[in-house]
């Protein structure tokens, strides 16, 4: 009788790395808290304050995507930020650039979805002219005559042109889940992401915000869950159930775990401040979220980051 012969042993699959932890995090602002401060001096104010980067929200006065020059007027943003040493994603979720009568009209999800989809392209070229770390975009609220599989469809389809776009620019996409549209959490953007065959560029905006406002795990677990994936992260408080971005520390967010939670995930994007409907007062408070940021972040026991350069400093060469 022959011996059995010993099994070889089978190779396994190899197992993803995790990243490895970060000491210090890249606070950035976005500029749809300033909108009604011309672009350059939003720049220079949130430089001069220590931000690292900004959400840059293309819309009517900041870097429209519509307006004549564009190629030269995005050559002169990428120069002023490459002088005052700001990274910079690219956000679009101007709310009447495209319809002055319809609110972030029109989406992925109308009947008529091509501006929507020009609209993301020419922001996928920005970003790549401007060296963006990502371009995020959202799903958009389905109109009520529009029916849920016919919306998922359009959408589907919608995000498929984009990403082709973005392969083509060598750009990496932030889909963004949102309260009350048809991607609003993160179980929605797996969903989404698998549609469109798990492609790499399509990685996830995580609102830090939102997490508290309606996904069941607690913002740290939301935040680890998704770091394998995450490219884009917006930073506010919020209330659980109410999607409102409030200034830190009126909400009901921890933020010294949260922070410590992006670090140990390995996250080195922006961590941008999203505070939409505070532009009344944008300096104050934006000065204001970065102390509370540097705060929080010395609580989780983080590098809270440099010191602001002091204002007044020599800052030429502005964007036109």
């Amino acid at each position: 009788m022959t011996a059995p012969q010993p099994t070889a042993p089978q190779p396994t699959a190899p197992q993803p790395t995790a990243p490895a932890a970060v000491d210090r995090l890249r606070f950035g602002y976005g500029t749809n808290g300033f909108a009604n401060h011309r672009l350059d001096d939003a720049l220079t104010v949130l430089a001069d304050l220590g931000y690292e980067g900004v959400a840059l929200t293309l819309d009517h006065d900041h870097l429209d995507p519509y307006a004549p020059g564009l190629a030269r007027r995005v050559d002169a943003v990428a120069r002023r930020l490459a002088a005052l040493g700001l990274g910079v994603v690219v956000e679009t979720g101007a709310r009447y650039l495209l319809d002055p009568w319809r609110k972030h009209a029109p989406t992925l999800l109308h009947d008529e979805p091509a501006g929507r989809i020009d609209f993301l392209e020419r922001a996928v070229r920005v970003g790549a002219d401007l060296g963006a770390e990502a371009v995020s975009f959202w799903a958009g609220v389905r109109p009520g005559h529009v029916a849920p599989e016919v919306a998922h469809d359009r959408l589907v389809a919608g995000c498929a042109t984009v990403v082709a776009a973005a392969d083509r620019a060598g750009v990496t996409l932030g889909f963004e889940p949102e309260p009350g549209m048809l991607v609003e959490d993160i179980a929605g953007w797996r969903r989404l992401r698998h549609a469109l065959g798990d492609p790499e560029r399509f990685g996830i905006t995580l609102d830090i915000g939102h997490c508290r406002c309606l996904e069941s795990s607690t913002v740290p677990q939301c935040v680890l869950e998704v770091a394998g994936h995450l490219v884009n992260v917006q930073i506010d408080d919020m209330r659980r159930g109410v999607h409102e971005h409030l200034e830190f520390g009126t909400g009901e967010i921890d933020f010294p775990p949260v922070l410590r939670a992006l670090a140990d995930a390995g996250y080195r994007g922006l961590v941008a401040v999203e505070l939409p409907r505070h532009s009344h007062a944008a300096p104050t408070v934006a000065a204001r979220s970065l102390d509370f940021l540097r705060t929080a972040a010395r609580q989780a026991g983080l590098d809270p980051g440099t010191p602001p350069v002091p204002v007044g400093a020599d800052r030429s060469t502005g964007v036109d």
